[in-house]
């Protein structure tokens, strides 16, 4: 399906220095940020005190998340937990005050305002799990860079591989960028979004890169450049169907799926269209600058294919 029909390829390539020293300030500007503010971490990674409450009837999570706001926690997670009716709070840690002080003072404040509300449970999460949780993250995050490097390699060519790998990267810094200058939440729901960001940024590159190989096999007198322009620009009509529908969801969630849900979309909005830019301007490029050529993908490649646009004869094909 192609509703948005581009006649002329764009010379996209021709902007690739400009658009990748735009990337590369961007992306040093994330790690800058990373380096000198950090993340805010959520309580599955700094430990803290996990509440389960029950309500008679469905909770108010806005009243509640009000409530514990006034007892001075700032962006605490108040989300449901199995059903409506119960209702599922992460502390941070307090100085000063024990996980058992912490749930006795915020039960009573929630007490104050509903009678009915009834403690389920209670558990500290230590800073050692929290570790553990950010080890685990580290690692599954490292075996997807290896997983689709080796993916890449085996289907393209390692030039491909590395080009799309440090595109990803990309993204993912750019994602961490914007939380530590914010000093929006990093929650496991964020880290979530960031491996989701880098399985959905690949895809578009392979796309881009299959169009590459395939025009490589048709069109013998195109230089690389003029290769790239034409994969990019003859995939631009699925790259605005894909990925704008895929936003209108991310959309959806960040609007109205409330503070839970928030900053999952957020990452995943901002990965998304990091994951556009990175794959046109920077994974293109740097294959482009590695030296990619016709015979890294074809073997045989002095030979002319039948129905090849070049080749006098192609009209003979039936």
């Amino acid at each position: 399906m192609e509703f948005f029909r581009i006649r002329r390829d764009i010379p996209f390539m021709k902007h690739a220095v400009l658009l990748n020293a735009i990337s590369a300030i961007t992306f040093i500007a994330a790690v800058i940020f990373l380096v000198t503010r950090g993340l805010n971490l959520s309580v599955e990674f700094t430990g803290g005190t996990v509440m389960e409450v029950a309500y008679e009837q469905p909770a108010d999570l806005a009243a509640v998340r009000k409530v514990v706001e006034s007892l001075g926690y700032a962006e605490v997670p108040v989300q449901n937990f199995g059903t409506s009716r119960d209702v599922l709070l992460r502390l941070p840690i307090q100085a000063g005050k024990s996980s058992g002080q912490q749930s006795e003072v915020v039960i009573a404040a929630l007490k104050a305002q509903n009678p009915a509300v009834e403690l389920r449970r209670t558990e500290f999460v230590g800073p050692q799990v929290g570790r553990e949780l950010v080890e685990d993250g580290l690692k599954a995050l490292g075996m997807v860079i290896v997983g689709i490097m080796i993916y890449l390699a085996m289907r393209f060519e390692w030039k491909y591989a590395v080009s799309a790998i440090i595109a990803n990267l990309h993204d993912v810094v750019i994602i961490l960028g914007f939380f530590a200058f914010f000093q929006w939440e990093f929650s496991l729901a964020v880290l979530a979004a960031v491996l989701a960001v880098l399985g959905y940024s690949v895809n578009e590159s392979v796309v881009i890169f299959d169009r590459i190989r395939e025009s490589f096999r048709r069109y013998r007198k195109k230089t690389t450049p003029e290769i790239i322009d034409y994969a990019i620009t003859s995939t631009i009509s699925r790259t605005i169907i894909t990925h704008g529908s895929t936003q209108i969801m991310v959309l959806s969630m960040l609007l109205f799926g409330g503070p839970t849900l928030h900053y999952f979309a957020m990452a995943l909005t901002i990965g998304i269209l990091f994951g556009i830019y990175s794959s046109v301007f920077v994974a293109a490029a740097i294959a482009m600058w590695l030296g990619i050529k016709r015979e890294d993908l074809i073997k045989g490649g002095g030979k002319k294919e039948e129905g090849d646009p070049d080749d006098p004869n192609a009209g003979a094909m039936v």
